[in-house]
């Protein structure tokens, strides 16, 4: 008999999430970087639609009964080329400021890159869903940027230093990791500010050799998604459990205060210590209500990729069912969008077969013994 050999991919990508404690000096250099990525992406926007509406414009002034182009029209087409991402980075580049060398290069080189990316999905058939590319606003809740120059070196994570930076060798300091890297190759890092919070993103890059595949178990299960609770072969787990519940009073409290100190004080209110302070207490609740989602939700889908083979779960039409005014709360805090995100790449990792079954398909009308 010959032995069955366990595919093992080529490569893995697993990405780490570290929370970051930067002094004063370093806390101020992540906050300009923010602002310059959110800069790069704007004025690289301006300039994208600016390029896509003069190019449409000598078009349409150009159109005619006459199939063939003349030289002197060809001439004014090349004058104002169509937008892409080099050429848009090309002008960003020749009319850099004095003080976007204080800046990383990189971070307006990935932003480009990025908006590129966001074009191309937006015209792309096979993304229906994808939105047109917007302005950033520096009242989002979350703030970023994207570095290719990052290392690591003794168990310290360095953010790269742009030469003609304000803040001299001496003071720029790395960031603690929390735990052991998982390899010392990675890809593009993210770097992001959500509530007052400074996080980063390793995406690093496993070996198959590296991989550990769990044991074979030869079993499979389905799981029902349901608002608060999944069910499957071993049993139930509650979604939200009731120190949930407690958070989100606390959320629905606080929303309300800030609600009323607006209608009372208008754009005045947002100023105001009282109002700073209730929103702090906001957020907290918040991101704590996500953290504790997040790791309920990570143990049971590691759970089952350890003791199933086959997980069947249903393809279900989450845009849709958050149109809904009734369901769409417990929808959304049951994450069934996530849950489906999160299994999904832990099969691909682990070599397991997840198997969408059609979201029509009768199964509850259906006999359990004739089917």
């Amino acid at each position: 008999m010959a032995e069955q050999v366990e595919e093992v991919p080529a490569g893995l990508i697993q990405t780490r999430v570290y929370e970051l404690h930067p002094n004063k000096t370093m806390r101020r250099v992540l906050d300009e970087a923010c602002d310059y990525r959110r800069y790069c992406w704007n004025q690289g926007l301006a300039l994208w639609n600016e390029m896509y509406k003069a190019r449409q414009a000598l078009k349409s002034s150009l159109a005619s009964d006459s199939k063939k182009l003349t030289e002197e029209q060809k001439v004014l087409l090349k004058e104002k080329p169509s937008p892409s991402e080099r050429r848009v980075r090309n002008m960003l580049v020749a009319d850099k400021k004095d003080w976007q060398y204080t800046q990383s290069a990189r971070i307006l080189q990935l932003a480009i890159s990025d908006l590129g990316k966001a074009w191309n999905n937006f015209f792309d058939k096979d993304q229906p869903g994808w939105g047109k590319p917007k302005f950033r606003s520096k009242r989002e809740a979350r703030q970023g940027f994207k570095s290719d120059r990052s290392k690591i070196k003794d168990g310290i994570f360095y953010l790269e230093r742009a030469r003609e930076s304000s803040v001299p060798k001496d003071q720029w300091r790395g960031f603690k990791l929390s735990e052991k890297p998982l390899s010392d190759e990675f890809g593009v890092v993210s770097y992001f500010k959500e509530k007052g919070h400074y996080y980063v993103a390793i995406p690093y890059k496993i070996k198959a050799e590296d991989v550990k595949l769990p044991d074979k178990t030869g079993k499979a299960t389905a799981v029902d998604v349901n608002v608060g609770h999944f069910d499957y072969t071993g049993g139930r787990v509650n979604v939200l459990p009731k120190k949930l519940d407690r958070i989100y009073k606390k959320i629905k409290n606080y929303q309300r205060q800030l609600a009323k100190k607006r209608v009372r004080n208008g754009e005045a209110a947002c100023e105001s210590k009282n109002y700073l302070k209730t929103k702090a207490k906001l957020q907290a609740c918040y991101r704590k209500a996500s953290n504790i989602q997040n790791d309920l939700m990570h143990k049971f889908t590691t759970e089952l990729v350890n003791d199933y083979d086959k997980i069947v779960i249903e393809n279900l039409s989450v845009k849709g069912m958050l149109m809904s005014y009734i369901a769409s709360k417990g929808v959304h805090r049951s994450m069934f969008g996530k849950f489906k995100q999160i299994l999904t790449y832990k099969c691909d990792w682990y070599g397991k077969d997840l198997i969408l079954a059609n979201k029509l398909y009768p199964s509850t009308q259906r006999c359990a013994a004739c089917g």
